[in-house]
């Protein structure tokens, strides 16, 4: 992440943290796959995996790429990538932005909710593209709150929902971020020169307990007082959400992820910010 990333995240509790962490692979890995095996993927292959998390995705990508390639894993926070011991992961503990690595130098590059944590995202962005080996892959996926709203359930616990919805669009703006980055990642990556684009946009209508439910439940605890501080939501509205989530005959969209699968150019060498 950049240097003016303020993760929002960054002061949670141990385990509390690894358990979000380990409810978001578990939702959102199998797709993650689904969309970096598009790309060829094989044996020898160079990746770089940002905003590395609990690790799942760069052990996984390490299996795929064999002995002879490589992954390198970073991230602001590595506490929970310490124990990972594949001779072909390299963990580094860094800025992202300000991180130096050679231009040129992978043949893929993932990040999975990174970019909506850092104000500058276009320079982090405009960095993975010029780390891209010419015919390298980048495939990012981001959430997009914008899409959040509750469908179905009691109606104080769907207006509570609302309001912790609207605490979440205050909380990235007061950072300088953008809640619906996602929606908005297709445009931005026009700039760049991409011998092929595809994009793809998730946004499934989820029930009370369902594990998306149930991560953005353990979210909402952790960020309460930030969520609160916004003047958008009450203890209360919280409370509302968290219980809203419990129940197993609301329905609500919580956020969609917006993937997006891109090859760099064989012509061009290199790209502007």
């Amino acid at each position: 992440m950049s240097g003016s990333t303020d993760y929002i995240f960054s002061n949670t509790q141990n385990l509390k943290e690894l358990e979000r962490l380990q409810a978001i692979e578990q939702i959102f890995d199998p797709k993650t796959r689904e969309r970096i095996l598009t790309t060829g993927i094989t044996e020898k292959w160079q990746c770089l995996e940002v905003g590395a998390g609990a690790g799942a995705i760069a052990k996984w990508l390490a299996t795929v790429v064999g002995d002879s390639g490589k992954v390198v894993a970073v991230d602001l926070d590595t506490r929970f990538l310490a124990k990972i011991q594949s001779s072909n992961i390299e963990v580094l503990e860094a800025d992202f932005c300000h991180l130096a690595l050679e231009s040129e130098s992978f043949d893929l590059i993932h990040a999975r909710c990174l970019l909506i944590h850092i104000q500058d995202f276009q320079l982090a962005l405009s960095k993975m593209v010029d780390l891209l080996k010419p015919g390298g892959w980048l495939v990012i996926e981001e959430p997009d709150f914008s899409a959040a709203k509750a469908i179905a359930g009691d109606s104080q616990m769907c207006q509570s929902v609302k309001q912790v919805n609207l605490a979440i669009e205050k909380m990235f703006a007061d950072r300088g971020a953008d809640y619906a980055l996602g929606a908005k990642l297709p445009e931005v990556l026009q700039k760049y020169d991409w011998q092929k684009l595809s994009v793809e946009n998730d946004a499934p209508i989820s029930p009370g307990r369902s594990a998306i439910a149930k991560m953005m439940k353990m979210s909402a605890m952790q960020l309460t007082e930030k969520y609160v501080a916004t003047g958008k939501a009450s203890y209360s509205d919280v409370d509302n959400y968290c219980l809203f989530a419990d129940d197993p005959n609301t329905q609500a969209i919580y956020h969609a992820i917006v993937g997006v699968i891109a090859q760099k150019s064989y012509s061009i060498k290199s790209f502007g910010a």
